[in-house]
């Protein structure tokens, strides 16, 4: 990572700390390397499954025409997180998925960090980009649908249309059940089928890009 694009995804990632001086302070010569980062403010966290994660973030990488958003892992705990716009009215169903919104936190290591348990897969670039909620959940659906295939059982059936939440249902070897859905919530009509809500709001603040 060039020195100037390091600083500006410091930059960038620090802001949401409690503390962004202190928290580049760590991340440069700390003795963990490690910050809490508050979620909700300028992106959301979707937690995946490890193997589930991974698979997603090598699909994302491999789209042409598509600049994918941060993704953090954590081999200890097993899981990646994918950083998206903050959208307080989803709620992501499926098996070990969780959002991380609005009055929670992460760890995380520098934006040059890709080793480690806890590294980086797609570090921030400092330029604000996201991963897109809509993009993130057809990935994760094929790659769940890969992955029940691996194991020998049924294919999932075809995503469905807009105008209806889309749901994925796999089962694994150990007879789980997987579901991948996203849903907003909050002022709709309970007489209209879910549909993705704009994000875009005159409040959202602005996440402070450095400029060079």
């Amino acid at each position: 990572m060039a020195l100037t694009q390091w600083t500006r995804s410091m930059e960038w990632l620090a802001a949401a700390s409690e503390d962004p001086r202190a928290c580049k302070e760590e991340w440069q010569n700390g003795s963990t390397g490690v910050t809490l980062l508050a979620a909700g403010r300028f992106w959301d966290v979707l937690v995946v499954p490890e193997e589930l994660g991974l698979r997603v973030a090598e699909l994302l990488e491999e789209l042409p025409l598509l600049n994918p958003g941060p993704c953090l892992l954590d081999t200890r705990r097993r899981h990646v997180g994918f950083l998206l716009p903050p959208e307080p009215y989803a709620v992501w169903i499926g098996t070990g998925l969780r959002l991380l919104g609005r009055g929670t936190w992460i760890a995380a290591p520098a934006p040059h960090c890709r080793w480690g348990a806890l590294r980086w897969i797609v570090p921030p670039d400092g330029t604000g980009t996201l991963t897109m909620p809509e993009v993130l959940e057809v990935a994760l659906q094929r790659c769940a649908g890969e992955l029940s295939r691996l194991q020998g059982l049924p294919g999932l059936p075809a995503p469905a249309t807009h105008s209806q939440t889309t749901t994925s249902d796999a089962q694994w070897g150990d007879g789980r059940q997987v579901s991948v859905a996203r849903r907003l919530t909050g002022d709709q009509s309970p007489a209209i089928a879910p549909r993705r809500r704009p994000t875009r709001r005159a409040d959202r603040p602005v996440v402070p890009v450095r400029s060079d």
